[in-house]
């Protein structure tokens, strides 16, 4: 039985997984991830690390985060508590979105997650006070590949829904995309 809707968005090979719940008066059980129903969606290595966030303040930005070859991975994220705003930016370079942006609303209520590719910058905005998020990453942290660009960036053109009221010196350190910039290998 799948547990998974799994929905193709703008961006190519970024998906939207929607959990289906089983409910009963003691609450629900929820599937986080499963290998063989995700297979069809473009993951096919193991989880090599799953990581936990709390955002304590609506309003606040995280991102916009990406990991550079060869430790570019794919990321499965998911809201287990409050709501946020959650973005995928395609850097692939080739692509025929490349620079776009593509977000989603997440929330524990709804379920919904956001499966990015490889190549994506990731970041999101927090909806609500007291936002945790889950991501499941198909490659471990390298701290020599870790790369973030600016989430104000006019180029980007990311339109938050709220004011940024909190924004790490390391996220607002970030570079701007310049004509330079051909986008990065998968």
């Amino acid at each position: 039985m799948k547990r998974l809707a799994i929905t193709p968005l703008p961006l190519s090979g970024l998906m939207l997984v929607e959990r289906q719940r089983l409910s009963d008066a003691r609450g629900f059980l929820s599937r986080l991830f499963c290998a063989q129903e995700l297979l069809a969606a473009g993951w096919t290595k193991p989880i090599a690390q799953i990581n936990h966030s709390y955002t304590a303040r609506s309003g606040t930005v995280r991102g916009m985060h990406f990991q550079r070859a060869p430790h570019g991975e794919m990321k499965l994220v998911s809201c287990v508590r409050g709501e946020v705003w959650d973005v995928a930016v395609d850097l692939r370079a080739g692509s025929p979105s490349f620079l776009h942006w593509h977000a989603e609303r997440l929330s524990a209520d709804n379920g919904r997650a956001l499966l990015i590719p490889q190549g994506c910058a990731h970041g999101f905005q927090a909806l609500t006070d007291d936002v945790e998020l889950l991501y499941c990453h198909s490659a471990a942290y390298s701290a020599a590949a870790d790369a973030g660009l600016d989430p104000c960036d006019a180029r980007l053109g990311i339109d938050w829904p709220r004011a940024i009221t909190e924004l790490s010196a390391r996220d607002a350190g970030h570079p701007g995309i310049d004509a330079a910039f051909e986008g990065v290998t998968a």
